[in-house]
């Protein structure tokens, strides 16, 4: 799974509509272009892509006051609503998922009732309990130095990760049963985006391109 589909989705939908460079602020100021590969063209090449594909609808709003294209504002189509659930649905549970899916699915997990979320986080636990036991049925972690010889430090490193992986989780499901978080249907939800026009404080200090041109 891509991470820049999954964060542009859900961030236009956090707006209603959003234009290119909203969406590409909004990213930069939760560090997403750090831990992912959501760089300015990444961006706006998902957007257009997207739009294709009808999961997005391409608003034309007023031209450009340079004289450029009209400004392009993207919505969530029907079909763009159900391919950012199912995507999330399927970040939070599979065991497997690069760090930046991860991260862009507990970002936007909130936008699931409670109850599932902890569902599905719960399925990833098990994921790795049975990922784990596959692995231990050829090799134990505790077998001593040599085992599989320096190969045997690959799967130590994984199933590392993967008791890591399973702590880490747990952790997170108690904060949620706990009552943190507002998720789906509880009030107001914590958004975290940029009002049009505010100042970006972790912006590389470039101005992002008008919607309609190429991306840098």
């Amino acid at each position: 799974m891509s991470a820049i589909r999954l964060l542009v989705l859900g961030a236009v939908r956090q707006h209603g509509r959003a234009h290119g460079y909203q969406v590409r602020n909004d990213l930069e100021y939760w560090g997403a272009h750090e831990w992912s590969h959501a760089k300015p063209g990444s961006i706006y090449h998902a957007l257009k892509q997207m739009a294709k594909q009808e999961l997005l609808h391409a608003h034309e709003v007023a031209p450009s006051a340079v004289g450029g294209p009209p400004r392009v504002e993207y919505e969530l189509t029907e079909s763009g609503e159900q391919e950012y659930f199912a995507l999330l649905r399927e970040a939070l549970t599979t065991y497997d998922q690069k760090m930046d899916v991860m991260s862009a699915a507990i970002g936007f997990m909130v936008d699931l009732p409670r109850e599932e979320a902890v569902e599905l986080l719960r399925r990833r636990v098990r994921a790795l309990d049975e990922w784990r036991t596959a692995v231990t049925e050829y090799y134990t972690p505790d077998g001593g130095p040599g085992q599989l010889g320096h190969i045997g430090e690959i799967m130590h490193m994984w199933v590392h990760s993967a008791d890591a992986g399973k702590e880490w989780t747990l952790g997170l499901i108690e904060r949620v049963e706990a009552g943190a978080y507002v998720f789906a249907g509880e009030g107001d939800p914590f958004v975290g985006v940029l009002a049009e026009g505010e100042e970006n404080p972790y912006a590389d200090g470039k101005p992002g391109p008008v919607d309609g041109d190429p991306a840098p």
